[in-house]
């Protein structure tokens, strides 16, 4: 066992020949819809063919990299399988990278880069410098129109199970973003890309993947995570054509399952709200899945009611996958208190609370979360030393702060680095989130620090007013007080129409913090 990950079958084929089998054994069922084009799963397997031949070409093989910059198309799809049945190292460069970061990841030993865009963008031409740039559709699909089998026995994976498999980005929040690295043994092992779901809980949650919504980014690793789960349970991932206008969107294209942010969830709930002309009809939906960041529980309970017994809450990190979800049998027949957690660990998933020194605490008593699971990660790209913080002993270290109760479920205070230093006394932003947006006049709270000269640092409150309020700094202060016993929090409160959301479709909390710095005129405060 490495890294105490448990070590998967040693005679179970490389990822992604599960999925070529199970393509393989029903060539004629729509794998995509993508806008009006349906591509079946024998068509993605002559793309996938065709695309392994052109890597092939360009000199891929087990143990060299390829970095993506491609759309959410089944041909961007089949050139990521392709590059994992050959063994390689695949980094999905995601949309919103700046030219610095661009380069910094392009540097990080990639061979090859592939894009489908026409002509390649200039700042990916610059990034790239002297790496091979091949276009997808010129250099792999239009000059093998006609490949055969790979050498061997036909499409057979050859990733090697220590070898690196994929590197997901994170959201370069710091400033450059962290490259997790998932080695073919972990994405083997990944739950939803199993051919042979054992847990009765997944085989409930795949049940509601008929049509799933996919959209945003292939790099997303929770987008390609939960793509897997379609997939490899017959059904199908359709591509909507832009603009992607929720939630009338789900009931045109009949979707029964989709991943949501909480900044778009709050969306729809505006829309359903104001419910112009005829109802918006969302039966169909199975399970729409909301995660990213905290949850207020009087948000979770609206979103219940006016969408239905669809509604589940996730929790995870990129280095781990999925940790744990909140369902709706939680919700109905859960104990008390569940509808304030994030659900229970899931498939194959430990957790662990911890105190400072990293020893276990007691149930109920507050600590970082740390996790163990074959899907996680073995390190973050070329970085040791941030490796060695985050890994210990086959455990990873979310960062994250919260309890976990008697029944199991985890209940999230904040992150161990989100927070404010007042006058010495450390406050979590997650907990103060959560205080302000209990105040009945406010729907969503997020909280930032900032210098300040008084108390070495202040904690900023931004809102969103609930529907008709009008939140009063005095009111919320004191609601504050009373929930956290800290007087005198936060320092600003500044009401929004809306939060501005960062690439990774999370509150983009450094936006915020540049409103705090430059006074931002126009907010209510």
């Amino acid at each position: 066992m490495e890294n105490g990950r448990k070590a998967s079958n040693s005679t179970e084929a490389a990822f992604p020949q599960a999925l070529i089998d199970a393509f393989r054994r029903h060539p004629a069922s729509v794998a995509f819809e993508h806008r009006s084009r349906a591509v079946t799963r024998g068509e993605v397997l002559a793309l996938v063919t065709r695309c392994a031949a052109g890597l092939r070409a360009a000199g891929l093989g087990p143990g060299r990299a390829v970095a993506l910059a491609t759309e959410v198309t089944p041909e961007g799809f089949a050139v990521q399988i392709a590059a994992h049945l050959l063994g390689c190292r695949v980094t999905g460069l995601r949309p919103g990278l700046t030219p610095a970061q661009l380069a910094h990841v392009l540097a990080a030993d990639v061979d090859v880069v592939v894009t489908d865009a026409a002509p390649p963008p200039p700042e990916l031409l610059r990034a790239a410098g002297d790496l091979p740039v091949l276009r997808l559709d010129s250099d792999l699909l239009a000059a093998h129109p006609h490949a055969g089998p790979l050498p061997g026995d036909g499409l057979v994976a050859r990733g090697r199970p220590d070898d690196a498999a994929l590197v997901h980005l994170t959201s370069g929040s710091t400033g450059r973003p962290k490259g997790c690295v998932l080695d073919y043994r972990a994405l083997t092992a990944y739950w939803s890309w199993q051919a042979a779901h054992g847990d009765e809980r997944i085989a409930r949650l795949a049940a509601g993947y008929r049509r799933f919504l996919l959209f945003g980014t292939l790099t997303s690793a929770v987008m390609f995570e939960h793509l897997g789960l379609c997939l490899l349970g017959g059904g199908t991932a359709v591509i909507p054509a832009p603009p992607l206008e929720f939630p009338r969107l789900v009931e045109r294209l009949r979707i029964t399952a989709l991943l949501m942010t909480v900044p778009r969830l709050h969306h729809v709930l505006d829309a359903l709200r104001a419910g112009p002309g005829r109802a918006t009809d969302l039966s169909g939906l199975r399970v729409l899945i909301v995660a990213g960041s905290p949850l207020a529980p009087h948000t979770l309970a609206e979103a219940v009611r006016r969408i239905g017994p669809a509604v589940h809450q996730a929790y995870g990190q990129t280095e781990t996958g999925m940790l744990t979800l909140l369902t709706p049998d939680d919700l109905a027949h859960g104990p008390e208190g569940a509808a304030t957690s994030v659900g229970r660990p899931w498939a194959r998933t430990e957790l662990s609370v911890r105190d400072a020194e990293g020893l276990p605490v007691p149930t109920g008593a507050t600590g970082e979360i740390w996790a163990r699971t074959p899907c996680a990660m073995t390190g973050y790209w070329r970085d040791e030393a941030e490796s060695a913080q985050a890994l210990r002993d086959g455990w990873v270290r979310t960062r994250d702060v919260g309890h976990l109760d008697a029944r199991g479920f985890l209940h999230l205070t904040g992150r161990s680095r989100d927070i404010v230093i007042v006058n010495a006394v450390v406050h979590y932003c997650g907990a103060l989130e959560r205080a302000v947006a209990a105040h009945p006049d406010v729907d969503r709270a997020y909280v930032v620090a900032a210098p300040d000269r008084r108390t070495g640092e202040a904690a900023h409150a931004f809102v969103v007013a609930a529907p008709g309020r009008t939140p009063a700094l005095d009111a919320v202060r004191e609601h504050v007080e009373a929930e956290l016993g800290v007087a005198g929090l936060p320092s600003t409160l500044t009401v929004l129409t809306d939060v501005p959301v960062a690439p990774s479709g999370k509150p983009d909390k450094r936006a915020l913090l540049a409103r705090v710095r430059a006074k931002a005129p126009g907010a209510v405060t």
